[in-house]
């Protein structure tokens, strides 16, 4: 049986700290209006995090393990240890033609994707256009404030967080947990989603972390339901 990990929510506003403490990125609907980063499509609400999961840079990691329940922490990250340096041989030209044919008229500033790779166009001149395929993170140190705001510990509510996080949903499933199995019943959704079979092995990563067992099974349940 591997060791159990934490399963945390925690509010946060992230920010450039070498570029006047722009902020980029939040959990803060109202900080993110005001930083004129607000998305629409985005729940605005406490992130779930796996603590020890190392999908956070290490610092922010290590920051967020030792942090208090309810007290604001800040961290400051070097770039060196968050995206690290800007690469130019990620900054391409393309002819302007080729965005002229997908419809699209390039302009600083502007998204793109272009094989597969996500950009910003840096550029527009001379009938090319500059592209930047650096992480808008690159080159930038960064600065957190965070609050942890809960730790879940009920079993079920473990459960559900995992499946909200790699499926977006946990409506319509239950959980049996075991000292050394957790048993996934599916919602009836999963018998045609197109996701649910990719989310399955994310799920089950997550599941072993968080409870420290080995083995995770799935019940698909066919009903014909009650008979009048």
């Amino acid at each position: 049986m591997a060791d159990a990990k934490k399963l945390i929510r925690l509010n946060y506003k992230a920010y450039l700290a070498d570029a006047d403490e722009k902020l980029y990125d939040t959990t803060d609907a109202e900080a993110a209006k005001e930083a004129g980063i607000f998305n629409e499509k985005y729940t605005y609400a406490p992130m779930t995090y796996i603590v020890g999961s190392k999908t956070l840079f290490p610092d922010l990691e290590e920051a967020i393990a030792n942090a208090e329940i309810g007290k604001e922490t800040e961290v400051v990250i070097p770039c060196e240890n968050a995206a690290g340096p800007r690469n130019p041989k990620l900054i391409e030209l393309y002819p302007i033609k080729d965005f002229y044919k997908q419809e699209i008229n390039p302009y600083p500033g502007m998204p793109v994707s272009l094989g597969n790779k996500n950009g910003i166009v840096l550029s527009v001149g001379a009938g090319r256009v500059k592209v930047d395929f650096n992480s808008q993170l690159a080159g930038h140190d960064l600065m957190y404030r965070f609050t942890v705001v809960e730790e879940v510990t009920d079993a079920k509510e473990k459960a559900k967080a995992v499946l909200e996080l790699a499926f977006g949903t946990s409506e319509g499933f239950d959980f049996e947990i075991a000292d050394d199995k957790v048993t996934v019943i599916e919602a009836e959704v999963c018998k045609f989603h197109q996701n649910w079979a990719v989310a399955k092995y994310k799920i089950v990563t997550e599941l072993r972390e968080i409870f420290g067992v080995d083995r995770v099974d799935f019940l698909e349940v066919w009903d014909a339901g009650k008979k009048e």
